[in-house]
């Protein structure tokens, strides 16, 4: 009986690994002999301007060509998450093998199927293709200059450049405009002409991108932009407080030389007096832990995908990046649970199993919870984005057997590593009364404007990354992304070190949420400029669209929010750390 089970256990994870990694077939081998079978997959059809709003392609009457139907499976975790739906054309269509204008099938152009054209061709629909996973697509249709009349494209003109035994280019060109008129009978038709072609097979998917768009002075004139904000930043963080924390230990040296008296007469002020309350534990320290190793988690992830593309081109498989993003995610745990995990244990905390469960599924609860919510309107509408239950069970299955036990190696290691809490200075047994202050220097005014400076060095970066996620771009620069992630986690430590540094000095010592918040709030201005890029910038519409945009843009800025928090706490606590070491405390 246990033999059987673990039978059961090995067989689901090797095929959730399978459906993590690609699978090698005849297809993807991308070598043909002469005269070989060539696929021409049908994928999705949708409206232009909602990307994400796709239908399989024979959700449209279209017709079906005559060779036998092949089945098409999903290949990994991120073609099935992202919509791929492939269906074979039935076009026959071999290596090298020239084919001219041929009738494949015929369409009884009823009502209903003509209401439906017409509705595909009013609202702009296209459709995608795939022949040797070189994208192609076409246009459903077109109107008159009136729109009365509608007008279907029936002739797909197929121009397939080769070198050697290999594709290397695609073209698709709609002809044969046929006016849809109900009860009559609509002949489809295709040919193919191949040619032969220079283009190296390496190279083959530069076609597809758009270097005049991602390569342009604004973006270049960007970077530089958001260099120079670094580099002024840190001057001036470095002159205004290496300046400043010189005087303070200058005055605080004085003081020690002081007797008690005039000590106690003295104008006593400044970080120094709240040495025994800085290192106190925050509050809520189970939530704050966890919310600390997710976002270490996702500056981790960040950091190794956009390497991987840096050195793989992911663009050139379907779903690579979603995929590899899952991968990485699910084998970065142990970081979420080393870095909660040691931190909850410093500041005393007794229920780390919680806080366990907390750090590794708090982002994935958050996804999962906004794919489901979304998946809803998906299934009501049959768009291909709904997500098979099989895909959910994979990713429940990661989320149990690989996730979370990695998590819990990581926060063992944690707490046992580097779990003793070492502070410079000894926290006071009673909290020391916060004094008045100024308006500016509460809080909730620094978490505010923490944001803005962050924001401001990765917006134009921002509008590169949804113009390819949410329109037709393929984003390729990744050394950009490299360097604007750099540049982020310099400018939000500088500015959070600046925002703590004011808050001591005012003698409240509530730094550790401050310095998250304060840096998470990067995530607001993101969400926020996300309302002005739907409204201004796109021509989306729709209740699928629009949930599926304003949905996943609350999660993408939620995670940023989240690993801009914890980066900054980070390099604040060090800060913190450093000064009260170089300080006398009696």
């Amino acid at each position: 009986m246990g033999s059987c089970r673990w039978k059961v256990l090995a067989a689901a994870f090797l095929a959730i690994v399978g459906s993590l990694l690609p699978v090698d077939a005849d297809e993807h081998e991308h070598t043909y002999t002469d005269k070989e079978e060539v696929v021409l997959w049908m994928n999705t059809v949708g409206p232009y301007h909602n990307r994400q709003e796709t239908y399989k392609y024979f959700s449209l009457p279209f017709c079906v060509g005559s060779k036998k139907t092949i089945s098409h499976y999903h290949e990994t975790l991120g073609e099935a998450l992202q919509g791929v739906e492939l269906e074979f054309s039935g076009l026959d269509i071999k290596f090298k093998e020239e084919v001219m204008q041929t009738t494949y099938c015929e369409i009884d152009l009823d009502k209903a199927k003509r209401d439906a054209f017409v509705y595909a061709i009013k609202n702009h629909y296209w459709y995608q293709m795939y022949i040797d996973d070189l994208p192609i697509w076409g246009i459903v249709g077109e109107a008159d200059e009136n729109g009365e009349d509608h007008y279907l494209w029936t002739y797909k003109k197929l121009e397939i450049g080769f070198n050697g035994n290999r594709i290397v280019d695609v073209n698709l060109t709609s002809e044969g405009k046929v006016k849809l008129v109900p009860n009559t009978r609509i002949q489809m038709s295709y040919s193919v002409k191949w040619k032969k072609s220079d283009v190296k097979f390496e190279d083959r998917f530069d076609k597809y991108l758009d270097p005049s768009f991602f390569q342009h002075r604004i973006h270049w004139f960007s970077i530089f932009n958001s260099f120079m904000m670094v580099i002024f930043l840190v001057g001036l963080v470095s002159m205004i407080l290496m300046r400043t924390l010189r005087k303070d230990y200058a005055r605080y040296s004085k003081e020690e030389e002081m007797d008690d008296m005039d000590r106690d007469l003295g104008d006593e002020y400044g970080w120094k007096q709240v040495h025994g309350d800085v290192f106190r534990p925050s509050s809520h320290p189970l939530i704050f832990s966890s919310l600390i190793g997710s976002g270490c988690q996702i500056f981790s992830v960040s950091l190794i995908v956009i390497i991987v593309a840096m050195v793989e081109d992911l663009y050139t498989e379907r779903g690579s990046m979603l995929s590899t993003a899952i991968f990485v995610y699910a084998g970065t745990s142990p970081v979420n649970g080393y870095f909660g995990g040691s931190l909850y244990a410093k500041q005393g905390g007794r229920r780390w199993i919680k806080q366990m469960f907390i750090g590794a599924f708090l982002i994935p609860a958050m996804v999962c919870g906004t794919a489901f919510f979304i998946n809803f309107i998906a299934i009501y509408y049959h768009a291909s984005r709904a997500i098979p239950f099989g895909t959910m069970v994979a990713v429940c299955c990661i989320c149990f057997f690989v996730i979370l036990p990695l998590n819990l190696v990581g926060t063992i290691l944690g707490r046992n590593l580097s779990g003793q809490p070492n502070f410079p200075c000894r926290v006071n047994a009673v909290p020391r009364p916060i004094p008045e202050k100024k308006w500016f220097m509460e809080p909730a005014v620094i978490v505010c404007l923490g944001g803005i400076l962050p924001f401001g060095s990765i917006f134009i970066e921002m509008y590169f990354i949804f113009t390819s996620f949410w329109a037709y771009k393929i984003y390729y620069v990744y050394g950009f992304m490299m360097l604007v992630l750099v540049i982020l986690c310099i400018v939000t430590v500088c500015v959070t070190i600046v925002c703590t540094y004011f808050l001591l000095n005012a003698e409240d010592y509530r730094w550790q949420w401050t310095s998250f918040l304060s840096a998470a709030s990067t995530a607001v201005y993101v969400y926020m400029y996300s309302f002005y890029y739907y409204f201004f910038k796109t021509k989306m519409y729709g209740l699928f669209q629009t949930s599926f945009y304003f949905g996943y843009m609350a999660v993408f800025s939620t995670a940023l929010g989240i690993m801009c928090g914890a980066v900054g706490y980070m390099g604040t606590s060090a800060f913190v750390r450093k000064i009260y070491t170089n300080v006398k405390i009696d």
